[in-house]
């Protein structure tokens, strides 16, 4: 969003990140300005209103609201600059679904062990109830984390994000534990505080790609899809949606390698039964971010890719005739949302489910008349609309990924995903509808799909 160190600001694990050089980003872009919606959140109000958007999901910066990440310093201004959206939207109609935490870990709690450290849930719990107090009157969705998955593979196993860390084996598990129980903190903090007086509710944001054998005759490619969907959404959904412990075949898996490995214990933290109890049944509905779908086989070594895990014993394959979009990784395969859909439903006691991230990028430089672009959003929608109709799946929102074209994580400035093009070469960084949009907003005002 831009506005890195202004009005009181604090950094965050990325502006440290992207400053530091050394090709962590591509060709060392960094947020600084990005899409500059801190000082033009007036023009994505018109991005907003052109689209006729009835919901908007949007991030809050957790250090631009408390600068070294406790409520020990409230910025003000910061506090301004979130009133001022949320107001604008409500007044234009439209719902705000708010993230509380988005990979921007205030840099000052990663200096103090960051998600590897039990300290952070506390003080997690602590950032969510002061949201809750300051702007729960007027927003009734929340999330909590956003892909918790990611969040914590890139940023402490593979090193891809901040903070950078690489331990192998132990670090995502560590840190996803103690992002799942911060979810649940902060979940609770709300239902106890909260709830009756401001009729909200709560959720957390869970990514993952659909699954399916290679060969669906092979045995083995079978038993890996299902260490797949297991490693990637059931880690996270199982304790929070069923029973507040990690699925058994993950804690089966890591037990015996880390004992063949010599070490006393699984490298897979423990919840206590207490732990467990206050996990379980801590989410309102069901946020599920989809990009694409993998054909799956056996693998035992760490794979040379985003996502690595020997653990999981399984390699993703993009097929051959599956088309790819802006990103080596995003083969587009719309089919794989719907099956994933059924999958959340008859695993996760059919919740109510809200797709909270799905897109398509362009390489840059994109083209305006994105009309293939359309097409798989087209045909994304249409797989949507079986799963409601013929699957009986609860889906409540579709939110696309993205408004603006912006700042990519590590991969910077170089795919576009938005729906409107920002001119990052101009210093008013001007929004223009790709033809993506225009055709989105017919959708949308029409909430009806005319597929040709």
């Amino acid at each position: 969003m831009g506005g890195w160190d202004a009005d009181g600001k604090g950094p965050n694990v990325w502006d440290t990140f992207t400053h530091q050089g050394g090709d962590r980003v591509y060709k060392n872009q960094t947020g600084d300005v990005a899409c500059g919606s801190y000082t033009l959140w007036e023009e994505d109000l018109k991005c907003i209103k052109q689209l006729g958007l009835t919901h908007y999901r949007f991030s809050f910066s957790w250090s631009r609201l408390l600068p070294d990440g406790t409520t020990g310093f409230i910025n003000q201004k910061g506090i301004d600059y979130y009133n001022k959206l949320i107001d604008s939207l409500l007044e234009m109609g439209v719902t705000p679904l708010v993230t509380l935490y988005h990979f921007d870990l205030p840099q000052t709690i990663e200096d103090q062990g960051g998600w590897l450290s039990e300290k952070t849930v506390e003080i997690f719990e602590q950032y969510a109830q002061f949201c809750y107090a300051t702007f729960g009157d007027r927003v009734k969705h929340w999330i909590t984390i956003n892909e918790p998955y990611v969040g914590s593979r890139l940023s402490y196993e593979t090193g891809i994000f901040p903070p950078g860390k690489k331990l192998t084996g132990s670090g995502a598990y560590r840190a996803a534990h103690n992002m799942i129980k911060a979810h649940a903190k902060a979940w609770h903090v709300y239902n106890k505080c909260f709830k009756d007086k401001q009729q909200g509710r709560v959720s957390i944001a869970l990514d993952s790609d659909w699954a399916e054998p290679l060969n669906p005759n092979s045995v083995a490619d079978k038993e890996a899809t299902e260490r797949y969907i297991f490693f990637r959404l059931h880690w996270f959904a199982k304790p929070i949606f069923i029973d507040g412990d990690y699925p058994t075949i993950m804690k089966s898996i890591i037990s015996q390698k880390s004992k063949e490995e010599g070490l006393a214990s699984s490298r897979l933290p423990e919840f206590t039964e207490e732990e467990k109890a206050m996990i379980k049944g801590t989410a309102d509905f069901f946020c599920l971010n989809y990009y694409t779908t993998r054909k799956v086989k056996p693998r035992y070594t760490v794979a040379e890719e985003l996502f690595g895990n020997s653990d999981m014993g399984a390699e993703g394959i993009i097929e051959g005739d599956w088309p790819i979009a802006g990103a080596e990784w995003l083969a587009v395969v719309p089919w794989g949302l719907r099956r994933l859909l059924a999958h959340v439903k008859n695993s996760f006691g059919n919740p109510e489910i809200f797709i909270t991230e799905n897109g398509f990028a362009q390489t840059d430089p994109p083209v305006l008349q994105d009309v293939h672009r359309w097409g798989y959003f087209q045909e994304t929608l249409m797989e949507v609309l079986k799963a409601i109709k013929q699957d009986g799946v609860n889906v409540k929102g579709y939110f696309a990924w993205s408004l603006l074209d912006n700042f990519e994580w590590s991969v910077g400035y170089s795919v576009r995903f938005g729906l409107f093009h920002v001119d990052f070469q101009q210093a008013n960084l001007p929004r223009t509808p790709y033809y993506s949009a225009n055709e989105y907003a017919k959708v949308v005002k029409g909430n009806e799909l005319i597929y040709k």
